[in-house]
């Protein structure tokens, strides 16, 4: 008998909220993570799908068979056209290591798998999502997080900021929070709750 499909769960949360690390709090209860900046640098690196796309497109940005990130997102970051250009290159890529992470998945039998995704909303990567898991924690403490960050200042904060769905509306888009402000216990528990809740949600789907 085939097994069926995990129930995905989209994960995301806006820089600084600690989405990396609630990620790694579902790992740690054998879920199943698919990393999607993991990804992006493995096709970066020499050898990687994305290189020779990336090579042609903006050669300056490509030394040594590795992709030069901080070259590349400086050519992006205000050249709306070269975003066009990296993304039509990038993003298919990273879409079928998405598909054979699924694929991976079901084949193993598992219930649940995450996908962690930074830009879910702003992508429209929601699509196909069963439940989506947004992370978040005051607008404060995000700060602080970020700007302690090397090279990270203010005016690159509040550039990459504008890019992203603000904290409010992803929250309102959210089907769960992991509230990361409280400290790691808080976060985990919490985390511990979703996976209860969309446990239990399968078992009654595939009990009626």
């Amino acid at each position: 008998m085939r097994n069926r499909r995990p129930t995905i769960v989209g994960l995301t949360g806006s820089i600084g909220m600690g989405k990396t690390e609630t990620a790694g709090m579902f790992a740690r209860l054998d879920i199943p993570v698919y990393d999607a900046d993991a990804a992006v640098h493995r096709l970066y690196e020499p050898g990687g799908g994305a290189v020779s796309g990336i090579a042609k497109a903006f050669p300056d940005c490509v030394r040594n068979g590795r992709v030069d990130r901080a070259c590349l997102s400086a050519r992006v970051r205000t050249d709306k056209s070269a975003l066009l250009r990296l993304e039509a290159i990038v993003h298919p890529l990273v879409a079928a290591e998405q598909r054979a992470f699924l694929e991976r998945a079901q084949a193993n039998g598992n219930e649940l798998v995450v996908l962690d995704i930074p830009l879910l909303f702003e992508s429209g990567g929601e699509v196909g999502i069963d439940a989506v898991v947004v992370v978040s924690a005051p607008p404060e403490v995000q700060r602080a997080r970020v700007l302690a960050r090397p090279g990270m200042s203010e005016e690159t904060l509040d550039h990459i900021l504008a890019r992203q769905m603000p904290d409010v509306e992803k929250r309102a888009r959210a089907h769960f929070l992991v509230e990361t402000g409280k400290g790691l216990d808080h976060a985990l528990a919490q985390v511990k709750e979703v996976v209860s809740a969309l446990r239990s949600r399968r078992m009654r789907k595939n009990n009626a």
